[in-house]
């Protein structure tokens, strides 16, 4: 479900607008923005309080939280109660997230790890492959609300199972909670300097309130830095960042969860506002390229295993950035999905399945082992953080767009494609080309974090 809501939602945001007619896109877009803001700032919080309070407690009660929100989502009567209950939701993401996978590994024996961690991971990647379609069949049959209303009957499954199946584990000591007030700070930063990015298309770059809005961004960061520092449990440890392989990995990341949540967003909505695909149509159109990571993501990581992970991470970007630069060469306005779209779609997944399963491990390969779990659930926070500034980025360039100038409008949305891929590949240059693998060890520790 926390999956499968961010990619259904990217194919319901038209139908969403439709339903509020009255308010921009900009101001509809924290629908998606709020979401993965919240998401990322609650990630290290919710993973350190379940090491506290029991693993299979904070599961329960982050799902009861994400079923519950989703309900309020269904029924939200206005765009502000729709964003409010999206927050509620991240909330309940943040917590199943990481305790989900550490209860899959706590009850397999240490000689089917390998097996449980794949089969956990294939959901992720077969949400991206399915929620499109999915999202599109649902919308186009109920309308948006429906794809908030189908994970109702699922979590409350997942609960009643979860209260008889699963077993209970934490920490003897947990350690100090992490800074609350500092992610909250970083939230309001990263949430002000999107906002800027939304409205550029209305207030303009030069207005005063884009510029106010830049700078109270900046100057929020700047001040999670100076107070990190001063931290025992920051919520982001940056002395983590010292280490190369954290360092470039991390800032690799950010840049292709840019890209990877701009490609979505703008190429559904491509789909149904310029070639005037319905829902469903577009949602089968995008399915190819997610099926691609699907089939591909776990051979690449064996290989990976054997060669390191720089090697596929630097031609893996490259060509995700050909996807991009395929559009702008070959897609026009009139509807050509097999010579146009499809090319640049299974570009596009075999870009991702040798860059983001790569990315999540080699950032926190070089970590001591104790360090391990923080910085598995910061890399992860750090990619949510990339998706905020994807959804802001897009809609800042397509907002607007008439018929005249829709085609230039998507040209800058994969121009970003192309520039972020060539960026994640020369960032990935300065990881080490191989780092002594510790996955099992990595993926149970960041599990707990």
């Amino acid at each position: 479900m926390v999956f499968l809501d961010t990619q259904v939602l990217f194919v319901a945001f038209n139908d969403i607008e439709t339903s509020f007619p009255d308010v921009s896109s900009a101001s509809l877009s924290w629908v998606l923005s709020g979401y993965t803001l919240v998401f990322a700032a609650a990630l290290v919080p919710a993973g350190r309080l379940a090491d506290r309070i029991g693993r299979k407690r904070m599961f329960l009660g982050a799902l009861t939280l994400f079923t519950i929100a989703s309900a309020l989502c269904a029924l939200a009567p206005s765009p502000e109660l729709l964003i409010l209950a999206r927050v509620v939701q991240a909330v309940g993401a943040a917590g199943v997230t990481p305790t989900s996978l550490a209860l899959v590994l706590r009850a397999t024996p240490k000689e089917r790890i390998p097996i449980a961690v794949a089969i956990w991971g294939s959901i992720g990647a077969l949400a991206a492959a399915l929620g499109p379609t999915l999202g599109g069949l649902l919308v186009n049959a109920w309308g948006w609300r429906s794809v908030f209303l189908i994970n109702l009957p699922i979590g409350v499954v997942g609960v009643l199972l979860g209260r008889r199946i699963l077993e209970e584990s934490k920490e003897t000591d947990a350690g100090p909670f992490p800074d609350l007030i500092g992610s909250g700070i970083l939230a309001l930063g990263v949430g002000s300097v999107s906002l800027a990015l939304v409205q550029s298309d209305s207030w303009g770059w030069v207005d005063g309130r884009t510029i106010t809005a830049i700078a109270a961004g900046i100057l929020l960061v700047v001040a999670f830095i100076v107070r990190s520092r001063r931290q025992a449990a920051p919520a982001i440890d940056l002395s983590l960042f010292q280490i190369r392989s954290f360092r470039w990995g991390n800032l690799a990341m950010a840049s292709f969860g840019l890209a990877f949540t701009a490609m979505f967003l703008a190429n559904i909505t491509f789909l149904t506002q310029v070639w005037g695909y319905d829902v469903v149509g577009a949602g089968l159109a995008m399915a190819p390229g997610p099926l691609v990571v699907v089939f591909l993501a776990r051979p690449f990581g064996r290989l990976a295993a054997r060669i390191g992970q720089r090697a596929l991470l630097v031609p893996g970007a490259l060509i995700y950035a050909a996807g991009g630069a395929l559009l702008i060469l070959s897609v026009d306005t009139t509807p050509d999905y097999w010579r146009a779209f499809l090319p640049s779609s299974l570009l596009a997944g075999l870009g991702v399945a040798l860059t983001i399963p790569q990315l999540s491990s080699a950032a926190v390969q070089g970590l001591p082992p104790d360090r391990l779990a923080v910085g598995s659930a910061v890399t992860q926070a750090i990619r949510q953080l990339g998706a905020t500034f994807g959804v802001a980025l897009v809609v800042s360039f397509i907002g607007g767009a008439t018929a005249a100038d829709a085609l230039d409008r998507f040209h800058r949305a994969w121009w970003l494609l192309v520039i972020c891929g060539v960026l994640t590949s020369l960032l990935s240059l300065g990881l080490p080309r191989r780092v002594r693998q510790r996955a099992t060890t990595i993926v149970l520790e960041g599990a707990n974090a």
